[in-house]
Parts: structure tokens; sequence; C-alpha cells
């Protein structure tokens, strides 16, 4: 069973919105910064937020203004409101976990996140 399952996925226009979850079972959550990623065909995997585990959010400057970053540490979940949404936000979006002993979210490079979610497929069409 994963530890990290996303879900949300899905088609929508542009101008849309599209809400990810990603549920956490079988780590100790609250211990964990949590990040979103996303991929396209062909492109490198590719940070778009992180969130430490008081609550700070960090964007990636494609995305900042139009999508949100949250966490509930209470139901070990994970969530990504997308905005505004473009043909280019077009990916297979991940959820991640990196071990984070200040509770801070240290890095954007994906090698050193512990755990990784399958992914949920988001398409944009204009």
């Amino acid at each position: 069973q994963d530890r990290l399952v996303e879900s949300g996925g899905g088609s929508e226009q542009a101008g849309g919105s599209l809400r990810l979850s990603c549920a956490a079972s079988r780590i100790t959550y609250i211990r964990y910064c949590m990040g979103w990623f996303r991929q396209a065909p062909g492109k490198e995997r590719e940070w778009v937020s992180y969130i430490s585990t008081s609550g700070n959010a960090t964007y990636a400057d494609s995305v900042k203004g139009r999508f949100t970053i949250s966490r509930d540490n209470a139901k070990n979940t994970l969530y990504l409101q997308m905005n505004s949404l473009k043909p280019e936000d077009t990916a297979r979006y991940y959820c991640a976990a990196e071990f984070s002993g200040d509770g801070a979210c240290n890095t954007v490079v994906p090698t050193t996140y512990d755990f990784w979610g399958q992914g949920t497929q988001v398409d944009v069409s204009s």
C-alpha cells in the first residue's frame, strides 16, 4: 500500500479550477515537509510548491498567485487548489514527503524527498 495517494485530477478548460488531494498513511505526517511536483511528457519533474509542518508555503514562479497549497495535519492530507489553469499546467502531479527535523522545507530537488505518490493526471485544454 502506497504511503501517499493523490486524487482530484482530471480534464479542465483554461481558466478553470481543480483541487488535488494527497492522503498520507503509515508516516508521522506532522514530521514531514510536503510538496507537489509535476511532470509533463518529455520533461523533467518540476517542483510546484511545498509547505512546512507549520503551514508556511512556497511556490514556483509559474504557479504563484494561481495555486494554493494547504495541509490538514489532523487528517494527514495535503491539498493543491489550482485556479486560472493554463494549458501549460498539463502534467502528472505528484505529492511527496520529506522528513524534516525542524519542520521546515529546504529543498526543491526531487531526489531528496523520501516518499512519493503515484500521481494524478491534470489536462488543461485551451
